[in-house]
C-alpha cells in the first residue's frame, strides 16, 4: 500500500466513497464558493449536520470529487470521497443495528435538497482517491435542432439549436481530435495547470429510439478534462454541423494552440457527467500516484509530451 498521506485517511477517521447525482441548474458549480450555492457546499453541510460535526467540535467534512463541474452542469455518475471521524460514523445508526454507512445514506437523504441525491455510501478501498485514482470520465451533451421535437420539459438539460445540424460531418470532424494532445485551444487556461489530456471518445449521433430519440447527442470520454473543454469541443462541432466551418477545421484549431471565436463555448445545461471509471481495488493507489506524477510532468514539460493522431 502507498505511503502517500493523500491516499489514506488521517488517524481516527474512515474514508468513504460517495456515489451521487445532481441537477446543476440552481448551483454555481461543484466547488464551494462564498455566498453562492454549490454542490460541494450543500453536500459538506449535510454531512456536518448528520455527523453532528459542530456539536462534537470537529471540522467541517471536506469532500474530494472525481470531476469538478461548472455552473449548470449536471451529473448522474459523480463520485467523491470524504474522511469522517470514525466515532461520528459509528454513532449514525443510533440505537438501531443498521450498518453505519446505510444509516448515513438514509440520514443524508433526509437533509439534502431534492436536486442532490447520494445513491451509495461505502467504505473506500485502500488507496482510493476519487480524483486521482480515476481512469476516465464520460460525459454526454444533448442538443435539439428540430422545432417539432423541442420539449419545454427538458429545457434544463437539452440545448436548443436554431439551425439544423449535419451529424455525419460533426462526427467525422471529431475523429481527428482523438488521442493525447495539448487541448489549450479548447480549454480555459488556469495558471500552473496542464491542458494535456487523452481524448478517448468524441462521437456524435442522432438516436432513433429511447429517451434521446431525435436529439443530437455527443458522447465524450477522456482520462480527465480541463476547464470548459467539453463545451468548447461541442461548440466547434456545432460550427461544423451548421456549415460555418469545414470538417477539418476543429483539427486546425487544435494544432493552432489557441481559441478561435468561431467555436464558442456552449451553454452548460446540455452537459451531464454520466460515469467515472476506476481500476480494480488493488490498483487504486498505483493509479493515483501515476496520475499525480504525470500531471506534474505535464506541468513542467508540456511540450515534451508525445502527441498522437
Amino acid at each position: 500500500m502507498s505511503d502517500d498521506p493523500a491516499l489514506t485517511s488521517p488517524p481516527g477517521t474512515v474514508r468513504l466513497r460517495l456515489d451521487l447525482a445532481y441537477d446543476g441548474t440552481a448551483f454555481a458549480g461543484w466547488a464551494r464558493q462564498p455566498a453562492l450555492r454549490s454542490v460541494q457546499g450543500v453536500l459538506e453541510d449535510a454531512l456536518a449536520t448528520v455527523l453532528r460535526s459542530a456539536h462534537r467540535g470537529e471540522a467541517l467534512p471536506r469532500v474530494t470529487v472525481a470531476g469538478r463541474t461548472d455552473a449548470g452542469v449536471h451529473a448522474r455518475g459523480q463520485v467523491a470521497h470524504v474522511d469522517v471521524v470514525a466515532e461520528a460514523l459509528a454513532a449514525t445508526p443510533g440505537r438501531s443495528d443498521r450498518e453505519p454507512t446505510d444509516a448515513l445514506l438514509t440520514r443524508l437523504a433526509g437533509v439534502l435538497p431534492a436536486d442532490v441525491v447520494v445513491h451509495r455510501v461505502s467504505p473506500a478501498p485502500a488507496g482510493f482517491d476519487a480524483r486521482f485514482s480515476a481512469l476516465r470520465r464520460r460525459y454526454t451533451y444533448r442538443v435539439c435542432d428540430d422545432p417539432g421535437r423541442r420539449d419545454p420539459l427538458t429545457r434544463s438539460h437539452v440545448l436548443w439549436h436554431r439551425h439544423p445540424l449535419d451529424v455525419w460531418s460533426m462526427d467525422a470532424a471529431a475523429r481527428a481530435l482523438l488521442g493525447r494532445h495539448d487541448f489549450a485551444s479548447f480549454c480555459k487556461q488556469r495558471e500552473g495547470a496542464t491542458t494535456i489530456r487523452t481524448l478517448e471518445e468524441l462521437t456524435w449521433t442522432r438516436p432513433t429510439d429511447g429517451a434521446d430519440a431525435g436529439l443530437v447527442v455527443a458522447h465524450v470520454q477522456a482520462d480527465a478534462f480541463c476547464h470548459s473543454m467539453v463545451r468548447a469541443l461541442v461548440g466547434a462541432s456545432l460550427a461544423v454541423g451548421e456549415g460555418r466551418r469545414g470538417v477539418g477545421w476543429p483539427a486546425q484549431v487544435l494544432a493552432g494552440g489557441r481559441r478561435d471565436p468561431a467555436g464558442a463555448v456552449v451553454a452548460a445545461h446540455g452537459l451531464t457527467l454520466e460515469q467515472v471509471t476506476y481500476p480494480p481495488d488493488a490498483e487504486l493507489a498505483a493509479r493515483a500516484e501515476q496520475t499525480r506524477a504525470r500531471r506534474a510532468a505535464d506541468d513542467v514539460h508540456p511540450l515534451d509530451v508525445p502527441v498522437e493522431g
